[in-house]
């Protein structure tokens, strides 16, 4: 047996593992490396945060990441070249991390990478009959098993292809897993640059859990302020926001798109949801000279809106439903109190703190569920790939040498 395949044997064996999480969403504020503390799988996970932290991107890597992120057309040997250059300065990143926390690399069973995502493309966006779903993360987990000289786990939304699915949002794994609870309806809200939810019936019935892309949380609001507001990179605390008014023309233009009228699960991205996407429906709605003040208010309220719609949407069917909500999302006060006005429905507003996550950690979590199930997990007898819960494990295995 080749020692790495012993090694990882090994692994799944032992009562906990160390496993080191990644996320890089597409706010692209920095790599999320969560350090885990794993025993059990499937329904039986638990899971301890001993570290984590966001190690923010330099400029550098935002310009680069942002000349082939979400676009159409670009430079396919810039994209060559970032695949491998990205996985080399994640695994930089985690080797840091280490360092800092003391942390010794040979105690890690594996690294769960789940890359940069430059273009998410499910079948409903794209309407090429030939072509299924497809979607694209580059960050090479073999540079990071190299750099790190720990084996790595990744390219995770893949299997989920290949299984029927969209590739995305693959929280519903792991807020399943783990998340799931006998005594309340559980909706999971993440908010980052797209929010998505994952709905956990009481029941337990796996056939019952879904996952879905919602539309935008922070990603228009976060472009329009990097591009009008110099040295910005996000509308701390919604200030600029609150300064302004919400323009209702423009605010149902934009909540008019077809994909709001979709049943979920569905997904979306940025590919979608971006700048070019305001300015049509200011254009439409006679807007374009809106302050740029009255233009975040207005953003904000679309994202409110299209989130309390799905939450509702959710709630309606089932009685005393608690929102635990994540991510970037959450530290917009304005948001967060708009969605508390429109969800009157809703039994409880809290985030996933008070459930043992820290919510800026939940998806860099994730990977690590997703890993620790690729290791130590039983085959999972879900069928409902269609709700986006398949039983497949995912993640491709890179070792480091």
């Amino acid at each position: 047996m080749h020692p790495h395949i012993a090694a990882i044997y090994n692994s799944a064996q032992k009562p906990s593992r160390l496993i080191v999480g990644l996320m890089s969403g597409t706010s692209l504020d920095g790599l999320d490396v969560a350090l885990c503390k794993v025993s059990g799988a499937g329904l039986n996970t638990h899971i301890e945060i001993l570290n984590f932290t966001t190690v923010e991107y330099s400029d550098d890597y935002k310009s680069k990441i942002k000349q082939v992120f979400a676009k159409r057309e670009c430079d396919l040997e810039l994209v060559t070249l970032l695949h491998p250059w990205v996985g080399k300065l994640h695994g930089n990143m985690v080797n840091q991390c280490l360092h800092t926390w003391q942390v010794n690399p040979a105690s890690i069973d594996v690294i769960a990478s789940h890359g940069q995502t430059i273009y998410h493309c499910p079948q409903s966006q794209h309407n090429h009959k030939s072509f299924t779903n497809g979607t694209l993360q580059i960050g090479d987990s073999d540079q990071i098993a190299v750099t790190t000289g720990i084996t790595t786990i990744g390219d995770f939304r893949q299997k989920h292809i290949a299984a029927g699915g969209e590739g995305a949002p693959l929280a519903v794994y792991g807020d399943y897993l783990f998340f799931s609870s006998l005594v309340e309806n559980r909706i999971l809200l993440n908010m980052g640059g797209i929010a998505n939810l994952t709905f956990l019936p009481k029941s337990g019935d796996a056939n019952s859990v879904f996952s879905s892309d919602i539309g935008p949380g922070n990603t228009i609001m976060d472009a329009y302020v990097q591009r009008y507001f110099e040295g910005m990179h996000f509308d701390d605390g919604a200030k600029i926001a609150k300064a302004g008014k919400v323009n209702m023309p423009l605010l149902h233009a934009l909540c008019a798109d077809d994909f709001f009228n979709l049943s979920m699960p569905k997904t979306t991205g940025p590919e979608v949801f971006n700048l070019a996407y305001l300015k049509a429906a200011q254009a439409l709605t006679n807007t374009l000279d809106l302050t740029h003040h009255d233009v975040m208010a207005t953003l904000n309220a679309f994202s409110a809106n299209v989130i309390s719609d799905a939450i509702k949407q959710c709630a309606k069917h089932e009685e005393n439903c608690v929102v635990y909500a994540s991510g970037g999302g959450i530290h917009n006060p304005l948001l967060m109190e708009q969605l508390l006005t429109l969800c009157p429905e809703v039994k409880a507003f809290k985030n996933t703190q008070v459930l043992g996550i820290d919510p800026d950690a939940k998806e860099a979590v994730l990977f690590a569920i997703l890993a620790n199930e690729c290791l130590a997990g039983e085959q999972q007898h879900l069928n409902n790939t269609a709700q986006g819960i398949a039983g497949v494990t995912m993640g491709k295995i890179s070792f480091p040498d």
